[in-house]
């Protein structure tokens, strides 16, 4: 990393800041060729961190912005080498051909997450660090934001540590048994450390649980409306999304195939998902809208189903009640209230059901606590959650070496045996904390960053 990178660090739109960012070891010199002080001073004798006016130039000497400038040196930085800032306004034609003058300066182009990825081999973030920072940066709930918060400060990294450290302390009591046998060295005893093989595996294990709830944090809920034709479906996901999202007639089978709208219940984010009407049908179209919907219900984290509340419930509503059998959760909801109630919450087979009216919002409160209380998880948002599936599929490796490691003990391998399982569980948790990160590990993490970043 001997070359020095440049970018754009904010949005490429209209707005009241943007920022240019270098980083490398050229990074003042670069600099201080297309930005000059107010002071008359060198950029490269500025003060550390301390925001500098001056001009801004393009690549042919021509101001273009009065902005600020902060030159911060390594290894005291966000990436660990020197940098420099170039606090602009918003203009994209001034963020263009200021970039521009960089590059012509000797700067070059950044690529995806190249910052944190610096920040991570210069060792100032580790890697669970890094990998939380896209996801504080795409987080679009508060709840979401503050987990990737807590992870970008460690708190995931201190869960894991300690495990590590302690299967670290075993492999190295039975090597070191094994390589200095003359040595005075306390004998080693595999079932000396059942108790920490265990309380690894217990560790690794509670973590793991979290990553239900981390993937409805990072992702919603994905929530399939079901039932017949012309019960309020469309009208739900309306009312839900604030805006006429789907169009609604009282013509059966207007929707006809699956649609989507994100919206927000309270502090839990719905993945909404529009089915079209299920029953029999001999429209080829419908048809084909009305597998899409039967499919979406099957993987849906949440099935809502509707039925008209004012009408007597009919074979088409039995239907779709026994298709929802085998769902992880349903809420019922009996529309149309306002119209009279015919249907009452005992004639539905489900633990969740909701008197509702889509067109008047009547019953809104309470369809949001029931999904709270469905989703709304247990764990603290505070970086202690699994959210990331890279990370999952490590973690989840780690404990199934670990548990292979205490059936070992439990049969009365020896313990060379039992350690090539417990070795295994330190290589996978390695890919997460970034103890063993292989090079194309890390390639795959950055690609996800988005440049300037």
């Amino acid at each position: 990393m001997t070359d020095t990178i440049a970018a754009l660090s904010t949005g490429n739109c209209i707005s009241a800041i943007g920022i240019l960012r270098l980083s490398g070891p050229e990074s003042a010199r670069i600099g201080q060729q297309v930005f000059t002080l107010n002071s008359g001073a060198c950029l490269s004798d500025a003060p550390n961190r301390k925001l500098m006016l001056g001009s801004l130039h393009d690549r042919s000497g021509r101001v273009i912005d009065q902005c600020m400038a902060v030159y911060t040196r390594g290894p005291h930085s966000y990436t660990g080498e020197d940098t420099v800032e170039f606090h602009c306004h918003g203009s994209p034609a001034v963020l263009a051909a200021g970039l521009d003058a960089l590059y012509c300066a000797g700067a070059r182009p950044a690529r995806r997450g190249e910052f944190t990825k610096r920040a991570f081999m210069n060792g100032r973030l580790e890697l669970t660090q890094a990998e939380a920072v896209i996801d504080l940066i795409e987080a679009d709930t508060a709840d979401a934001a503050a987990n990737a918060a807590g992870q970008v400060g460690g708190v995931l990294q201190k869960k894991l540590d300690p495990v590590y450290n302690s299967l670290t302390d075993l492999c190295s009591h039975f090597h070191a048994v094994l390589d200095y046998p003359d040595e005075d060295i306390d004998d080693f005893s595999l079932e000396g450390y059942r108790s920490t093989l265990e309380e690894s595996a217990g560790a690794l294990e509670m973590l793991l649980r979290t990553y239900g709830q981390g993937k409805i944090l990072k992702s919603g809920v994905a929530a399939a409306i079901v039932g017949k034709p012309n019960v309020g479906k469309s009208s739900l996901l309306n009312a839900l999304a604030g805006f006429d999202r789907v169009i609604v007639t009282d013509i059966p089978g207007t929707t006809r195939d699956t649609v989507e709208e994100t919206v927000m219940l309270g502090s839990t984010r719905l993945r909404l998902i529009d089915t079209a009407g299920i029953r029999e049908t001999e429209d080829t179209v419908e048809a084909i809208g009305v597998e899409r919907s039967k499919a979406a219900a099957q993987e849906a984290d949440l099935v809502i189903f509707m039925c008209d509340g004012s009408q007597p419930l009919t074979k088409e509503d039995h239907g779709v009640i026994r298709s929802c059998e085998n769902a992880k959760n349903v809420i019922a909801l009996i529309n149309k209230t306002d119209l009279g109630q015919t249907v009452q919450p005992g004639d539905l087979p489900f633990s969740h059901v909701i008197p509702i009216s889509a067109k008047s919002n009547l019953g809104m409160e309470h369809l949001k606590d029931t999904v709270q209380a469905l989703f709304g998880g247990s764990a603290p948002c505070d970086g202690a959650i699994l959210t990331n599936p890279r990370q999952y599929d490590a973690i989840r490796r780690a404990y199934d070496a670990m548990q292979r490691a205490l059936q070992a003990l439990t049969m009365g391998l020896t313990p060379d045996a039992a350690l090539t399982d417990v070795e295994q569980a330190m290589e996978a948790m390695g890919e997460v904390t970034g103890a063993t990160v292989r090079e194309d590990i890390t390639a795959r993490i950055f690609e996800r960053f988005c440049v300037g970043k």
